[in-house]
């Protein structure tokens, strides 16, 4: 525990870099405002949910680069914000996400108590490697580049599907959403990470190649929900890395509402260089740039998904 202490300290001082200003950030994107339909709001959330089981959300796309972690960051701390207990879990060999939140150089290459290493010793408990982000109300567990193993790692081992569902069952109780940011493929990790879920939302880049890759997820959805999990609901598809200004980003989004109308989220998620600076930050773009729309699209991503059900 005295070392995992000294980890934990890490997070205590605040990034010294400052947002850059810029009063011309674009304005906020949404399907229906994009498709012109009719607009839809989202009221701001005011009750505290009950304590009771977390609401367990994968953040899954087998392609990379389409902004699962940046969403998981992000999508968590707005939550926090809106008075959710919120726990991530990274679950990448790259750890984009444990970045994000600040643990870089020796820490980040550091084993113990990544989720790797809670994986892979029967005796740890995860509770007891529970870092604090600089947000309050948002955790956090590391993850590690020897996640990359798992597939030969646990090729044997019986009920392997189960392993991060039993993991986090101790903690079910003390957060209200457990977000899993999850590696871009569908192996192994990606089984376990639906296996222990309630719910899934799909990050898709507003290109038409990431279109095609939607089927390939939906079936890896489809039979986790015939052999694993049958309880696991596709709670959207985001939208993100839109360009306004191109004819494509709008072409791209047509084509994801005609053919998942009941399935596309309201809020769509644009480009900005606010989230690569918060990136390099270590914290959140709630926090590291509170006013732009970046920020503004998150939190509205927070009072969709609580409007949804896919939240508490």
């Amino acid at each position: 525990m005295g070392k995992n202490a000294r980890q934990t300290s890490r997070l205590t001082a605040k990034s010294t870099l400052k947002p850059a200003r810029n009063p011309k950030e674009e304005s906020l994107a949404t399907t229906a405002d994009v498709l012109g339909k009719k607009l839809v709001t989202f009221a701001e959330p005011t009750k505290t949910p009950e304590s009771g089981n977390a609401r367990v959300i994968s953040v899954v796309n087998q392609k990379g680069g389409v902004g699962k972690t940046t969403t998981a960051i992000n999508l968590g701390a707005a939550l926090a914000e809106v008075g959710r207990r919120v726990l991530l879990i990274d679950f990448d060999s790259q750890a984009s996400m444990t970045t994000g939140l600040g643990i870089k150089g020796a820490a980040l290459r550091e084993q113990y108590g990544s989720i790797w290493y809670l994986l892979n010793d029967s005796e740890a408990k995860l509770e007891d490697f529970i870092l604090k982000s600089t947000v309050p109300g948002l955790d956090f567990i590391r993850g590690h580049e020897d996640l990359a193993a798992a597939e030969a790692a646990f090729v044997s081992e019986i009920a392997k599907e189960h392993k991060l569902r039993k993991l986090l069952a101790p903690v079910l109780d003390k957060y209200d959403v457990i977000l899993i940011d999850c590696s871009p493929s569908l192996g192994t990790l990606t089984v376990n990470a639906l296996t222990a879920s309630n719910g899934v939302i799909i990050p898709m880049e507003c290109e038409y190649f990431a279109v095609l890759g939607l089927s390939l997820v939906k079936k890896t959805i489809q039979k986790i929900k015939e052999n694993t999990n049958p309880e696991l609901q596709i709670l959207g598809i985001l939208a993100t890395m839109f360009e306004r200004k191109t004819s494509h980003s709008r072409e791209v989004l047509e084509l994801i509402d005609k053919e998942f109308p009941d399935e596309v989220f309201d809020t769509i998620i644009s480009r900005t260089v606010r989230f690569s600076e918060s990136t390099v930050a270590g914290v959140p773009v709630t926090a590291y740039a509170s006013s732009s729309s970046g920020s503004a699209s998150y939190r509205r991503l927070a009072r969709e998904l609580i409007a949804r059900g896919g939240a508490k």
